[in-house]
């Protein structure tokens, strides 16, 4: 197996994981999204999350949830695609799957040191910012970089 499919876990693995993580002192930040056509607003994105703490968590939206957040014509890259895409990335530690259309049940099995979403959010309407900051965790957004976004790049192809 290639080293970064080994990063895509089920839920019983990325629990193991995150009490190993823990046990050894280990800061877990937890970020979830879409993530169809990486770019370069996707990167910057990831790798200030990662910053926040030591071990980065992923959570993928399966297609299905992805066509019933966005629209029936999305994704455009399929589970499988976004999710090794995103494991081969340096700064993501853990990528996992997930066809709620929250990561609530993650985040509560999880619970994450540090929740984080983009700055379109606040903070408190966050999906699970009640299980972190219950725990002593943190919720944090992050800026996007302007002009980065998958919806502008499919308009750009669809306009050619």
């Amino acid at each position: 197996m290639t080293f970064y499919k080994s990063k895509i876990v089920t839920l019983e693995a990325l629990s193991v994981l995150r009490k190993t993580w823990k046990e050894a002192g280990e800061t877990v930040v937890f970020t979830n999204g879409c993530f169809d056509i990486l770019h370069r607003g996707h990167v910057d994105y990831l790798n200030k999350a990662a910053a926040l703490g030591t071990k980065l968590i992923v959570a993928v939206n399966s297609d299905k949830s992805v066509s019933t957040i966005k629209s029936p014509t999305r994704p455009i890259q399929d589970e499988i695609s976004r999710s090794e895409i995103m494991a081969s990335m340096g700064c993501v530690d853990a990528v996992i799957l997930f066809s709620e259309d929250t990561p609530y049940n993650l985040i509560k099995t999880l619970v994450p040191d540090i929740l984080v979403k983009g700055a379109d959010y606040k903070p408190e309407e966050i999906v699970g910012y009640d299980i972190v900051t219950g725990n002593g965790g943190k919720v944090l957004t992050l800026d996007f970089l302007p002009g980065y976004s998958t919806s502008l790049i499919e308009k750009k192809i669809k306009e050619g």
